[in-house]
């Protein structure tokens, strides 16, 4: 096809995290466009990339190469990655505001060309006239506290995102290890402050973000909420059989909640062997869309590339990348319609479900 890239809304990415550890200059850098990392304005555009979710996440250590380390382990299967214990609630609570800030630092330089968007509505008017639509999502509740006073505040900010646990554990539940090969199944579920913090996100219309939680924790929250069940950035246990991948059993219940999975591009998640490596061809990315469409159905499932924070395809490269994963796509015989549900059109319906705005038909032309 010719003409502009079909907009892609994608559900995860860890481009601020990135930009944090980058340090100054950080808001040019994204606006003007670099050559590290796999997001900014430049490559976003040429792209397609119209839209995401922009997870906000605490490292272990604020200098240390945290998920750098992680891929290392994660280069030769079989690996079990150790993980840090429970972070210190303070420091989580200022890189988190620092990130919240940096990204508020960016729509305002941005003349108009970013903006933070608190609806779908917001959403799908930003990608309509071409201004990168950016979700505050905040990985791992690690700095929240006990009461959800910051969580108020995050929210009355533009949160509209979060996932309850990132791999290692926190006061709320725990997430699965980077372990290959592994089922889920990895520990115990929710703790009584993890119920509680369900209950408020779902009376704050906040999704909750089932990646990294393990599979009690899942079941737990699969009872507890009211709204569509989403995984943000998850693939298919049954191609390839890594802790933090979604068994056949989860997906099915995420497809009878109406809710969504984002095909993650993380190599080690997409491989049948579990191993990093960039020499990793489209079909594996492809084989995992299909599944998934199989398993929640064509209207449930989406993008979760896991930029910024993983090793991807070396034939999708960064953000402008993804037309060549469009492609193949196309190739593979996926037609306009369906690309344009997985694309952008399927987040669009969930979001506008799970954030308690008016049912409508979206548009499946929106163009980057």
């Amino acid at each position: 096809m010719t003409g502009n890239p079909i907009a892609v809304f994608d559900g995860h990415n860890d481009v601020l995290l990135r930009l944090f550890r980058r340090g100054g200059e950080a808001e040019r850098a994204f606006l003007d466009g670099e050559a590290a990392g796999h997001i900014d304005l430049p490559k976003a555009r040429r792209g397609g990339l119209a839209g995401g979710l922009f997870a906000i996440f605490s490292p272990s250590d604020e200098g240390s190469g945290g998920g750098s380390k992680v891929e290392e382990l994660m280069a030769t299967p079989p690996y079990d990655v150790p993980l840090p214990e429970h972070l210190e609630l303070t420091f989580a609570q200022r890189v988190t505001v620092n990130m919240a800030a940096l990204l508020f630092r960016i729509e305002r330089a941005s003349a108009g060309a970013v903006k933070v968007c608190r609806s779908a509505a917001e959403i799908e008017g930003a990608i309509a006239g071409g201004v990168l639509a950016s979700v505050l999502h905040v990985e791992g509740a690690d700095a929240i506290d006990p009461d959800f006073h910051l969580l108020d505040v995050l929210c009355e900010a533009g949160l509209r995102s979060l996932g309850l646990v990132w791999s290692r554990p926190n006061a709320f539940a725990r997430g699965v290890p980077f372990r290959f090969p592994s089922t889920p199944d990895t520990g115990p579920g929710l703790t009584d402050a993890g119920r509680a913090l369900v209950a408020h996100c779902n009376a704050r219309r906040i999704l909750i973000d089932l990646s990294h939680l393990n599979e009690a924790g899942f079941w737990d929250v699969a009872k507890l909420s009211d709204a569509p069940l989403v995984a943000t950035h998850s693939n298919a246990h049954a191609l390839t059989p890594h802790s933090r991948n979604l068994t056949d059993r989860q997906l099915a219940a995420i497809g009878e909640s109406g809710g969504l999975v984002g095909v993650n591009f993380a190599t080690s998640f997409l491989r049948p062997d579990g191993r990093r490596d960039a020499d990793t061809p489209l079909e594996d990315v492809i084989a995992h869309f299909d599944h998934l469409i199989g398993k929640v159905g064509e209207d449930g499932v989406g993008f979760g590339s896991d930029f910024d924070g993983a090793t991807v395809p070396r034939a999708i490269g960064d953000a402008a990348g993804l037309p060549a994963l469009v492609e193949a796509m196309r190739r593979h015989g996926y037609g306009e319609a369906l690309l344009a549900k997985l694309c952008h059109g399927n987040w669009l319906r969930v979001l506008a479900r799970t954030w308690g705005e008016p049912r409508s038909e979206r548009r499946a032309d929106l163009a980057a």
